[in-house]
């Protein structure tokens, strides 16, 4: 009989951290289903063996590991090989009050994306809610924002039939002198047995109705970005309603957050954000709100003249949950792909399909902790697992996931099971 040593050497799954886009998306995608699934993975060259772990990386280990009881090595700031493996499952979590403080100005979106995908099957007989509170950055480099999340990703995500209500207390900033903020957050865990339903996300992008800005500033720049948005919007997206959603003194000149964020009559949402990055000294206020405005409305223009389902930023945080869900799903980032009735399933053993690295890497990761998913035609469509929450029998036998395999065919202008919305 094999040892219990040697079966866990046959199930851990082995990652090089190094591998497609090989940065921080590794860590969070390979953790959050291993805390899911109870999978044993071990991740080397984490970061690409640069920096090794972050803050915000060891805070969701760290946290998944005590949710889950996990035996885990090299879960501390700075480590280039880590290795998790859970033994409790999401249906045993008992703290639904879960406070982590990333320290400094790690990303809580970041954080909060590791643990999420746990906490969604953390359902239990009450229909108990968990409550997340997450202090650090809420608008920091290489990180959707606070704003982002808010108006663009859980939105989107209400397609799968998830529910997460979410409150900013106070922002956290990388620029203008590190400030820590803290977010909360209300999780509706799927009830016990359910899975995440086929997003009815639609086949066409459909025609630009809307607008929503978003402006965070020095006060001084508030008035010169309104109207240089104003100007800018209107001379790319000529007779489309905008709306002013967010204008907010930062207090700080170099704190300066913008995003826009595209409504398509086909309910579609597509962002563009700029946490802006470059000198104000010796600029205009109304030289800095006009680079700010035409770059960010040139670069949402572009992003809608790619024809696609998904911005490219949203695209990849979706994969984990296309894979996670039941039957099949088409999100593709572009014309040409949303177009292509090939049926060829995708080999993973490298990163693949559509999209930017980001995207293509999550699809590899996912592929190698949920190997029953299918992929086909480039990415196109995903064929999701339907997972359930574990359930222990009346044996009282050891908790193990269920897996349903349930294919939507497309029907006319939706994707997936028109009878839930």
């Amino acid at each position: 009989m094999a040892s219990t040593k040697s079966k866990k050497l046959e199930k851990l799954v082995k990652l090089d951290g190094r591998t497609g886009e090989g940065g921080g998306q590794v860590v969070r995608i390979a953790m959050a289903l291993a805390a899911l699934t109870g999978t044993p993975v071990r991740i080397d060259h984490v970061r690409g063996n640069s920096q090794g772990l972050k803050a915000q990386h060891a805070s969701a280990i760290n946290y998944l590991a005590e949710a889950t009881t996990a035996e885990v090595t090299g879960s501390e700031v700075g480590s280039k090989t880590v290795e998790f493996e859970a033994i409790l499952s999401p249906a045993e979590l008992i703290n639904r009050n879960v406070k982590i403080d990333v320290g400094g100005v790690g990303s809580v979106m970041l954080v909060f994306q590791s643990i999420f995908p746990f906490l969604l099957f953390a359902g239990n007989e009450e229909g108990s809610s968990i409550n997340v509170t997450i202090r650090g950055g809420t608008n920091v480099s290489f990180s959707l924002s606070y704003e982002y999340l808010d108006q663009v990703l859980l939105p989107s995500l209400e397609r799968f039939g998830v529910s997460v209500g979410r409150k900013l207390e106070y922002r956290g900033w990388s620029h203008g002198g590190p400030q820590s903020g803290s977010v909360k957050f209300e999780v509706n865990p799927l009830p016990i047995g359910h899975m995440l339903k086929t997003p009815e996300w639609p086949v066409e992008q459909g025609t630009l109705t809307r607008i929503d800005i978003s402006i965070i500033a020095p006060p001084e720049l508030l008035q010169p970005l309104r109207e240089c948005f104003t100007f800018e919007t209107g001379l790319v997206f000529p007779n489309i309603e905008i709306k002013f959603v967010v204008v907010e003194a930062s207090n700080h000149k170099a704190r300066i957050y913008t995003l826009l964020v595209a409504h398509t009559s086909t309910a579609l949402r597509f962002g563009r954000d700029w946490l802006y990055d470059r000198t104000t000294k010796n600029k205009s206020a109304d030289k800095i709100s006009t680079e700010i405005a035409q770059n960010v409305v040139d670069q949402l223009d572009a992003e809608l003249r790619k024809g696609g389902l998904a911005d490219e930023y949203l695209q990849d945080q979706l994969i984990i949950f296309q894979a996670l869900a039941e039957g099949s799903s088409s999100i593709p980032g572009s014309k040409e792909v949303l177009e292509s009735d090939k049926d060829r399933i995708d080999r993973t053993v490298e990163p693949f399909g559509d999209g930017s690295t980001h995207t293509t890497t999550a699809r590899w990761v996912t592929s190698q902790l949920l190997p029953d998913v299918n992929w086909k035609d480039s990415g196109r469509i995903c064929e999701g697992i339907g997972w359930k929450l574990p359930i222990k029998n009346t044996d009282d036998v050891p908790l193990v996931p269920t897996i349903e395999r349930l294919t939507i065919a497309p029907s006319m202008g939706i994707v997936g099971n028109t009878s839930e919305l």
